[in-house]
């Protein structure tokens, strides 16, 4: 099937592209310069990527654009400011700690390119635990086996691809815990 491309909503304010020409980009390129545009957590308590790429947007004049643009299956298309993916990040993050998930342990997303899968991803950085993305052409095998190597604490998934691809084999990774 072959979509058609999400057009942005026509507006008369015209951004320049973040990235105009490649190779002079690349050769004025310092990771000193990086670190001194990142705006780093609150009190200066150290970087979160999760921060940098929609909190701070968030918390700004910026805080009701698009962060995301989603086109579902059906062609709907789906828009989420900085602002609303912070608040549903920083839920995903906070019922991960209510469940006692923590900085390093594992949380897998057993997902298709849903706002979903963002709101995890972000969510998982903000609590200090490690994403792990699987992709669901995976076969149940190949995927049980990811989660019992790394030692998988969450899988975030739909009703539907547990019970294919992780409910018949649940056993076999005895460090899932939701």
């Amino acid at each position: 099937m072959i979509w058609e491309p999400i057009r942005k909503k026509a507006s008369g304010n015209r951004v320049t592209p973040n990235l105009v020409d490649y190779d002079t980009a690349r050769r004025r390129f310092s990771w000193d310069a990086v670190r001194a545009s990142l705006s780093g957590l609150p009190n200066g308590r150290g970087l979160n990527i999760a921060y940098e790429a929609v909190d701070r947007h968030a918390r700004s004049p910026a805080g009701r654009r698009v962060a995301l643009r989603c086109r579902s299956r059906r062609g709907e298309v789906a828009e989420i400011s900085y602002a609303d993916l912070c608040l549903a990040s920083n839920r995903f993050g906070n019922v991960l700690r209510s469940l006692g998930v923590g900085r390093g342990d594992r949380v897998f997303t057993l997902l298709g390119r849903t706002p979903e899968l963002y709101v995890a991803a972000l969510g998982t950085w903000k609590n200090t635990s490690v994403l792990c993305p699987l992709f669901s052409a995976f076969g149940p095998e190949p995927i049980v086996e990811r989660l019992r190597l790394g030692e998988a604490t969450v899988v975030v998934t739909t009703r539907a691809l547990y019970r294919r691809k992780i409910a018949p084999f649940r056993d076999r990774v005895p460090t899932l815990r939701h």
